[in-house]
């Protein structure tokens, strides 16, 4: 069981230009995102939340379900679904302003214990930064990382939504040490600081980070680099792509049994370039049509 901690929300995703477009609603959020994707390719998953009564929270229960994605583990709260206002650029580019104030996902506390089985635990994204949810999923984070188990952080980096980036910088320090596999974009990379090899220093045991339309990178703690080219392909937005490299690595990794640091240490250079080339390819699909709408098993292939 791959459990995934973190906000679930609904994107307002315009059809066409303009400030006054219609908005399509959309299910969201990066570790729902993550969530889907991993129950599509097949992995045992639960997501760990917490989600309004509301329609918009039915719709993304719904969409939970449909993906066999476990839902035991979510708190319900009788406040509204956040929203994340996207507005496309050029190259499919996706910014987001959010509707946060007393929204369901915030109050979030954590649970005195996961679902039996569980191998990996991923964070990510709004969930780390709004308090008081914040501080709880850090705890949890933490807690579970003690126990052993094997623990992902995509920290999916929201400016807007960060009053203070040097404490939030300082606080990203202080999650390394539980984290046992990072994944950044480009972008998060330069937000934060640093460099793979400082953050590899501080505890996870590999550091992935994603170019975009030009492939990936992983780096580990042994000096090796590995990276594979993007997959060539129209892109209608970029929405979601970055959580579904997310879940493809959790995915490949599970299926070669190496949630561990030590698994992960033993991973040779094939593996580690077909695991990336699978989210690559993974994400790709993702790229190709609107909204978050990660792919199926058969649609991405063997990995």
């Amino acid at each position: 069981m791959i459990v995934v901690a973190g906000e679930a929300l609904i994107d307002l995703v315009p059809r066409g230009t303009g400030a006054l477009v219609d908005l399509r609603p959309a299910r969201g959020g990066g570790p729902y995102n993550t969530a889907i994707a991993l129950g599509r390719l097949g992995s045992p998953t639960a997501f760990c939340s917490r989600v309004s009564y509301d329609v918009y929270g039915e719709a993304l229960l719904d969409a939970l379900r449909e993906a066999d994605v476990e839902v035991a583990s979510v708190q319900r709260g009788p406040e509204p679904t956040t929203l994340a206002l996207a507005s496309i650029g050029e190259g499919g580019s996706a910014r987001y302003s959010f509707y946060v104030e007393g929204s369901a996902d915030r109050l979030f506390e954590a649970p005195d214990r996961l679902p039996d089985g569980t191998r990996a635990v991923s964070f990510g994204t709004c969930s780390l930064v709004l308090e008081p949810g914040a501080s709880a999923y850090e705890e949890l984070m933490h807690r579970t990382a003690a126990q052993g188990v094997f623990t992902a952080l995509d920290p999916n980096i929201r400016p807007g939504l960060i009053p203070d980036a040097d404490a939030y910088r300082a606080r990203f320090k202080s999650w390394l040490p539980s984290v046992s596999l990072l994944k950044l974009s480009e972008e998060d990379a330069e937000w934060l600081g640093g460099t793979p090899s400082q953050w590899l220093s501080s505890g996870p045991s590999a550091v992935v980070i994603t170019h975009g339309g030009d492939g990936l990178t992983a780096y580990t703690r042994d000096g090796a680099e590995h990276s594979v080219p993007g997959e060539k392909i129209d892109v209608v937005d970029t929405i979601g792509a970055g959580d579904t490299v997310n879940a493809a690595l959790l995915h490949g990794l599970s299926t070669r049994n190496a949630l561990s640091p030590t698994a992960l240490a033993a991973l040779t250079p094939a593996d580690w370039t077909r695991l990336l080339r699978f989210a690559a390819r993974a994400a790709a699909i993702t790229c190709s049509r609107a909204g978050a709408e990660p792919p199926y098993a058969s649609e991405v292939g063997e990995i």
